[in-house]
């Protein structure tokens, strides 16, 4: 299933569970999966048109009388909000959910679509909490944890089909901050958030047959950031490699680097993946990770030239 049907049909299932919960969006009704929620659920929906800031003060507003909204927007069209977001919701301390559909490169809808701007643009907002799935399952228990969290939240989720997993029966709430060890390996670390995280996984697959062993982890959490496991791999292997769908510029890999210079355990190399500094132009979604270097043989090749290696 694609990520914007699981996030419609985990939605329905929330706001049967919790009648607090409500649905916004910004004339994306069809886009962000919400059109069956407005089929069953229309006095809890909201299309407010295109009118991105109104929603989010809205939501603010909703949330302010017990109401938890999530506001389901485009990635890249939540930029047209950021004062409303940063004022409204987080000065606020409200319990708002911004499901971000299209969260990282779009392929197809060219330049002004693609979401790749919003790790950086969210993470600098005091308590604003940020996750981005692996997977279409761990999408869902994300989306049950940011319902029950009680503050803002943030999950950024890509275009297209999941991974084809199976998806949990029941839903529970993650640890905040809390990232996972996917596998373990003495050469090098490999960080990886969201959609990067299985290429990251079939990197460490093709490193593997040339003699290189790589842990990797799955972050889970942009802000707050899981600590004792990101220093831990750091120190155990002394080179890390962190790789997002977002700028290079304040994203995630700099959030990870701020917190080794915090913590006193910056590896002996790292490198960053993710966008460059530029406009990401038109071009399949494949394409275009391959051209950033972030697909499976873009990671796999970073981390052999940081091992001194070449990638056959």
């Amino acid at each position: 299933p694609a990520y914007t049907d699981v996030c419609g049909r985990t939605m329905i299932r929330l706001a049967r569970e919790n009648p607090r919960v409500v649905a916004i969006t910004a004339a994306m009704s069809q886009g962000t999966g919400l059109e069956t929620f407005a089929g069953t659920l229309p006095d809890r929906f909201f299309d407010v048109g295109i009118a991105e800031p109104h929603g989010v003060t809205f939501a603010a507003g909703l949330a302010v009388e017990g109401l938890i909204p999530v506001v389901a927007i485009y990635s890249t069209f939540l930029q047209r909000a950021y004062d409303q977001v940063l004022h409204d919701v987080c000065l606020q301390k409200l319990p708002v959910v911004f499901a971000l559909d299209r969260g990282g490169i779009v392929g197809d809808d060219g330049a002004t679509h693609q979401g790749v701007f919003d790790l950086s643009y969210l993470r600098s907002i005091p308590n604003m909490v940020i996750m981005a799935p692996r997977d279409e399952n761990e999408l869902q228990h994300m989306m049950k944890t940011a319902i029950e969290l009680g503050g803002a939240v943030a999950i950024r989720y890509p275009r297209g089909k999941g991974e084809g997993v199976p998806l949990d029966e029941n839903l529970r709430p993650l640890e905040t901050g809390r990232g996972e060890l996917l596998r373990q390996g003495k050469d090098a670390a490999i960080i990886a958030i969201g959609s990067t995280v299985y290429p990251s996984l079939e990197a460490a697959r093709i490193l593997a047959e040339q003699g290189i062993d790589v842990s990797v982890v799955n972050s889970r959490f942009v802000k707050p950031l899981d600590e004792d496991l990101l220093c831990g791999v750091a120190a155990d292997t002394g080179k890390v490699v962190t790789v997002e769908e977002n700028v290079l510029m304040g994203g995630f890999g700099s959030a990870v680097l701020e917190l080794y210079q915090e913590r006193d355990c910056v590896p002996a190399v790292m490198k960053r993946l993710g966008i460059p500094d530029r406009f990401v132009e038109h071009g399949t979604q494949n394409e275009l990770r391959e051209r950033c270097g972030i697909d499976a043989r873009g990671i796999a090749g970073a981390v052999a030239v940081m091992m001194e290696r070449t990638v056959t």
